[in-house]
């Protein structure tokens, strides 16, 4: 036996120490593993989504393209289908997103018969040139945003959307 005796006071200072250490650890420990997580989870596919639409079959008019992916929430996984205005500029390839940037409605290309050759909201009568850029005076604040894209085996890849870069 040791000649060192613990008194009542260190006992329970000892005591008391070690369950706040317990109890903050445990209020510490989701916050950190929700801040470290993300950064350590694995991304399976890539940034892009492969498309039916052959690049050979894309015109300087705009066309509808839809393209669908697996969107993961925690533990939901669920199937997510997106749209873009594809069209061709000399040999560039551009993809609009379909997203008005006043309300979020979804722009048709020609969806008003008076103003030929421009994107078309509904809502609230917003107008966007071909390139995307808002018509001054119309409701929409900024351009349509645009998407990455690339080229795989003959068909188009659509990527992340990011400011529009052509205007």
């Amino acid at each position: 036996m040791s000649n060192n005796k613990v008194s009542r006071r260190q006992f329970l200072s000892y005591t008391l120490t070690g369950v706040g250490g317990f109890m903050a650890a445990g209020m510490l420990m989701p916050m950190v593993r929700f801040a470290v997580d993300p950064v350590l989870q694995k991304t399976e596919g890539g940034d892009f989504v492969l498309t039916e639409k052959k690049v050979a079959d894309i015109t300087d008019v705009p066309e509808r393209v839809d393209f669908t992916f697996e969107q993961v929430d925690a533990w939901y996984k669920s199937d997510v289908t997106n749209t873009a205005w594809v069209y061709k500029e000399g040999d560039q390839i551009i993809a609009l997103s379909p997203v008005c940037k006043h309300l979020g409605c979804t722009v048709n290309w020609e969806g008003d018969p008076a103003h030929k050759n421009q994107f078309f909201c509904p809502c609230h009568a917003g107008r966007y040139e071909k390139s995307g850029k808002n018509v001054p005076k119309t409701p929409p604040l900024g351009p349509l945003d645009q998407y990455e894209v690339r080229e795989n085996d003959g068909f188009l890849e659509i990527g992340k959307a990011m400011p529009n870069t052509l205007v």
